[in-house]
């Protein structure tokens, strides 16, 4: 592969937005990229850290429960403009549940409380109020990137406006605000989700997308990812899918958005 490449990761707060295993997604990245040769920096950012997009070429940020989004949205919305601006760049990321709430332009507590977001994506949260169901469960979702899987658990429900791409359409599951079909979001580079599980250990597609992402934005579009051995990865994606098969009623899907594409092909 000739010279050898690294890989900056910002992880942002890692140590409040850690639920369900969130942590994993680096895990994986880390793995995935040394199974090749690539070395993989890790930094941990957190409230009251600097961040300086130049340091790092790809961010990831997991969920945590309302209380700990309580607790980095001032910190978060000081980074904004920031992390807005690497993504306008092109950085790839990945934002999982909390952290996908609050890379979006704003989240409506039950109380009408706003907590302002990052902006990353043009969506926006509203909590139904804590009699509402919430969403959760074994989920599978369509994207470009092929089938994903993972697991939900939110009482957030999130709403795209109008033009704003999903990362992809709920086959079982509840997505985005168990309405429309829609599940996370994409800008440029910039993933958003609510699948934990870990999501990327069992997702070893999307893993190697954001990957590829970072490396060709650093070092050029010739960059390409030798095949790995996913044995063990497809194995736990097939048990995932399996359990959602299992525990999640099918979707019926109105969103129109990459199904949609997918049947008009």
């Amino acid at each position: 592969m000739g010279e050898t490449m690294i890989l900056r990761v910002a992880h942002l707060y890692p140590e409040v937005m850690n639920i369900y295993g969130d942590r994993g997604n680096t895990i994986a990245i880390r793995h995935r990229c040394k199974a090749r040769g690539v070395e993989v920096e890790v930094t941990g950012v957190g409230v009251g850290d600097p961040f300086d997009p130049d340091d790092f070429d790809l961010i990831l940020i997991g969920g945590g429960q309302d209380r700990e989004q309580q607790r980095i949205a001032e910190d978060l919305a000081a980074k904004a403009d920031a992390i807005k601006g690497a993504a306008d760049q092109g950085m790839p990321g990945l934002a999982v549940c909390g952290g996908f709430q609050l890379f979006g332009q704003r989240y409506i507590d039950h109380d009408g409380s706003v907590i302002p977001g990052a902006g990353i994506f043009d969506v926006e949260t509203r909590h139904p109020g804590p009699r509402a169901d919430r969403c959760i469960g074994d989920i599978v979702i369509i994207t470009e990137f092929g089938e994903i899987a993972g697991f939900e658990n939110h009482g957030g429900r999130t709403y795209l406006e109008p033009g704003q791409e999903a990362l992809g359409t709920v086959v079982r599951g509840r997505g985005n605000n168990a309405e429309d079909g829609s599940e996370g979001a994409i800008y440029q580079n910039f993933f958003g989700t609510y699948l934990h599980g870990s999501l990327l250990p069992k997702n070893p597609r999307l893993a190697d997308e954001l990957i590829l992402r970072a490396l060709r934005r650093k070092y050029g579009q010739a960059v390409e990812l030798p095949p790995l051995d996913d044995a063990v990865e497809s194995a736990a994606h097939d048990s995932a899918v399996a359990a959602a098969e299992r525990r999640s009623a099918p979707t019926v899907t109105r969103w129109n958005g990459f199904a949609g594409r997918l049947r008009r092909r």
